[in-house]
């Protein structure tokens, strides 16, 4: 296989990977926020203290994250295919990429809200703020370079799994190098892809620390 052959790979490979990491990112963003959101709203003395919705969040996350994400593609096989449609190709992939990524994002998320400074808290509330005034614009707002940096490191872990689910037929960079790089003993594919995906992590951080940096010095 000459360069001729593997640049146009690496182009539809790449854009595959970007399309799966972005659409995942953004669900999972939606959703590990939410449940991040709750679960320190729901905790005993929270503002929505409710103790066993706490313990039922907080056994899913600690259940979902648990699982490989090896595991967890041949998993929810089933459920995969009741949304898509088939088992094979991106769109497939962004359902486990998804599931195997709130849950992580989800503790991030609680994390980062737990940091923000309890007087801080207490001034919102002595003021007379409203839940959803406290929820919006004191939690979050006071989180948001924690939640930016979190967010971060779970596209970059979403990366990784793409990959990963290059070894069921996923597609991207991941299934290029397993097709071409391990299966056909593609040496230069393999030594490109990892280029690629290094290159794209080091994007994907770099702008990561740009976001972290800015909300900082709000």
């Amino acid at each position: 296989m000459t360069w001729a052959d593997i640049w146009p790979l690496l182009g539809e490979g790449l854009w595959e990977t970007v399309y799966m990491v972005g659409i995942s990112a953004a669900i999972t963003a939606l959703g590990g926020l939410l449940i991040g959101v709750l679960l320190v709203l729901t905790e005993r003395g929270g503002l929505l203290s409710a103790p066993p919705v706490n313990a039922v969040l907080g056994l899913i996350v600690n259940v979902g994250r648990s699982l490989p994400f090896i595991i967890l593609l041949v998993a929810v096989i089933p459920f995969t295919r009741a949304v898509v449609g088939t088992t094979i190709g991106t769109d497939a992939a962004i359902v486990p990429l998804t599931i195997g990524a709130i849950p992580f994002f989800a503790r991030i998320v609680e994390t980062a809200i737990r940091e923000v400074p309890r007087d801080v808290v207490d001034a919102a509330v002595a003021a007379g703020a409203s839940r959803w005034q406290i929820v919006h614009k004191v939690l979050l707002r006071e989180a948001r370079p924690g939640l930016a940096a979190g967010l971060t490191i779970t596209i970059i872990a979403l990366v990784g799994y793409s990959a990963m689910a290059g070894t069921v037929g996923g597609g991207g960079l991941g299934d290029l190098a397993i097709r071409y790089g391990y299966q056909r003993f593609e040496t230069e594919m393999m030594i490109a892809t990892v280029v690629v995906l290094v290159l794209f992590v080091q994007a994907v951080q770099s702008v990561g620390d740009l976001v972290v940096r800015r909300l900082s010095h709000r």
